[in-house]
């Protein structure tokens, strides 16, 4: 199992969450060659909806349920500068869920230099297309459970 990867072990058995990378393009620079603080909003994004592939839950699979999961809110604490052409590894896990709300936990580092760049979360809730606050739990026990396996097995962390 490589360095960054996790272990989850739920009914289809053992498969590894591999973090997310992120290859800085010019387009999201500042004047100064920095990346510009909004783009790392986007890549907690991007990062988000690759973990959800990852467990077996794709975003665009919830909304053809007709289940939404709004932001709430975001924190981002910037530790150090990500320029033009670096790459960025963004570790991603479910640090609170309950099926009526999350909290995701994003660990982003150079890929060359495993330097701390970023640490952010993100809330999120659950809502049908009405906009109506629904539970997992209650309304859809199967993306509950698939939550709910990988969020149980990092639980501890």
């Amino acid at each position: 199992m490589a360095e960054r990867e996790v272990q989850v072990y739920g009914q289809g058995g053992t498969f590894c969450i591999k973090p997310y990378e992120h290859h800085a393009k010019y387009y999201e620079t500042d004047q100064m060659g920095i990346i510009h603080h909004s783009n790392y909003i986007r890549w907690m994004e991007e990062a988000r909806m690759d973990l959800m592939e990852q467990i077996g839950l794709s975003y665009k699979g919830m909304e053809k349920m007709e289940v939404i999961s709004p932001v709430l809110s975001v924190t981002c604490d910037y530790k150090s500068m990500v320029y033009f052409d670096d790459t960025v590894v963004i570790e991603t896990k479910i640090a609170e869920y309950d099926g009526i709300r999350m909290r995701v936990e994003y660990r982003m580092t150079d890929k060359k230099t495993g330097e701390l760049r970023t640490l952010a979360s993100s809330e999120h809730c659950f809502l049908n297309r009405s906009g109506k606050p629904i539970s997992l739990k209650r309304s859809y026990p199967e993306l509950d459970t698939k939550f709910f396996e990988y969020y149980g097995e990092n639980e501890d962390e």
